[in-house]
């Protein structure tokens, strides 16, 4: 016999929360909702309200002494998820400041207790909160303390079963408040401003009876409300799921759509693997990853490219432009201010399902850390590590670029210590022969499989990369000083 009790969880319609909330908002729970202005609790509140709100389950919106509830549906409005047909049939607004204004929290409770008795709400919202504890401590004591208020309130939310949400402001300030050991969930909101970039961020700091995902998460406030992007995870299992285990089961090899790359790789790229393509500006990085994509294509294999850099305008270049108009390699070429790497990753991961994709280009990580905000640089390697978990239990094959400084005496690949993090790593720099530049390109580790250590020159023409033989009686090319000896191969 099975004595334990269900709880229902509900879906909150925002999202990205019911992730972080463990499968959604338990039902008749008591919940706070915490933050300083400006970081998105009304919105959250109101969109969870109108996501939830039925004829047969309806809402009460209690305002207090912050704004009025014709100010808040005016803003409230703009957002997509809003419902005019729900106002005054399914969702009631009603302004609690006169009661609040007189400091007698008896008073206040009987108001809320009438609203209650007479509506059967399903849902129950009070903004602000902290509204009504700064007017009490102006007033003198009432017939009812501060704790016993909170005490009763929760006692009737929950007693009538009914789902309650409190909006406040004071968490920073006390973290002993008495409100917070009655709230069977907790969501503390933020935001900071660096430079010019706002983040905000949700952690669920408490939610009785289920697992949350911890961690803050980031948030961003569009004309369709509220999205939470969940922090990228690693799995306890993710070792058996790396792109080197898969690859290392796997005899399959991928055509890089480089004549003779595939060679220098002994026969191509194992799928799900990560290479890394390091080398300066002009070398041909993202040329080299545009041939990758359009050889998955012919392949049929279909590819994603995350752009952070601008594309290049060769003619061949634009085949890859029609590819993707075509449907045939998916773009994720964010503009978008503030951005953070949970982001990138959540839309990157939909869409290598969508598509079902196998190869992945992220040209370049140099631009990733531009585009990404600020406050999100200081753990930027950290985040890459998780973003590669996630795409290694995907089971991609994944090409990025890295933009190095060619200074001729540095053995560098990545300024972001990434290069242990991929299987594969291929080099590309220029060498000053006869007072003129040219390129080479070496393959500096393919994990657990042999590949070709020679030194090659190559060329970039209207047909993409071409590479050359082997570099002959030339020092220090990948490392020390670079010495002026001649050679007399030709690229082929």
């Amino acid at each position: 016999m099975n004595n334990k009790v269900t709880i229902q969880r509900l879906a909150t319609g925002v999202p990205g929360l019911d992730m972080i909330l463990g499968g959604g908002l338990p039902e008749f729970s008591f919940n706070l909702i915490t933050g300083p202005p400006g970081c998105g609790k009304t919105t959250l509140a109101h969109q969870i309200m109108f996501a939830l709100a039925t004829p047969e389950k309806p809402a009460i919106f209690f305002t207090v002494l912050g704004e009025t509830p014709l100010k808040i549906l005016r803003y409230q409005q703009q957002f997509s998820f809003f419902d005019l047909d729900k106002i005054n049939e399914t969702i009631r607004f009603i302004n609690l400041s006169e009661d609040v204004a007189t400091g007698n929290l008896e008073l206040v409770l009987a108001h809320i207790s009438d609203e209650v008795e007479s509506s059967s709400p399903a849902l129950v919202f009070i903004d602000s909160f902290r509204s009504i504890i700064e007017e009490v401590t102006h007033h003198a004591a009432g017939t009812m303390s501060l704790r016993l208020f909170i005490q009763q309130l929760g006692i009737q939310l929950s007693g009538s079963q009914i789902t309650s949400f409190l909006l406040g402001e004071f968490l920073s300030e006390s973290g002993s408040h008495p409100i917070l050991t009655v709230a069977d969930g907790l969501l503390s909101m933020e935001q900071s401003v660096q430079r010019n970039s706002m983040v905000r961020k949700i952690q669920v700091m408490k939610m009785r009876g289920q697992a949350i995902l911890p961690g803050k998460h980031t948030v961003r406030i569009s004309n369709d409300g509220i999205e939470i992007f969940p922090a990228a995870r690693v799995r306890s299992d993710a070792g058996d799921k790396s792109p080197t285990s898969k690859a290392l089961r796997s005899k399959k090899r991928l055509s890089m759509g480089v004549p003779r790359l595939d060679e220098m790789l002994d026969g191509g790229l194992p799928a799900g693997y990560s290479v890394l393509v390091a080398g300066p500006s002009g070398s041909g990085k993202t040329i080299l990853a545009t041939a990758f994509l359009t050889e998955g294509v012919r392949c049929g294999e279909p590819g994603i490219i995350v752009a952070f850099e601008q594309t290049p305008s060769q003619s061949w270049v634009r085949t890859l432009d029609d590819l993707v108009r075509a449907g045939q390699i998916g773009l994720i070429n964010s503009r978008t201010p503030d951005l953070s790497i949970d982001e990138i990753v959540e839309k990157l991961s939909d869409l290598i399902q969508e598509m079902k994709a196998t190869r992945v280009v992220i040209d370049s990580l140099s631009g990733f850390e531009l585009a990404v905000a600020p406050t999100f640089r200081e753990d930027f390697r950290e985040s890459l590590f998780r973003m590669f978990a996630v795409l290694a239990d995907l089971g991609v094959t994944v090409l990025m670029t890295s933009e190095l400084e060619d200074r001729y005496i540095d053995l560098r690949f990545s300024p972001y210590g990434a290069a242990f993090l991929t299987d594969a790593i291929i080099v590309q720099r220029y060498i000053e022969v006869d007072s003129s530049l040219q390129r080479v390109m070496a393959v500096v580790k393919v994990r657990g499989s042999d590949h070709n250590k020679e030194i090659r020159r190559y060329e970039i023409t209207d047909d993409g990369i071409i590479i050359g033989d082997q570099v002959l009686d030339y020092e220090g090319i990948l490392g020390g000083q670079p010495s002026l000896k001649k050679t007399t191969d030709r690229v082929k």
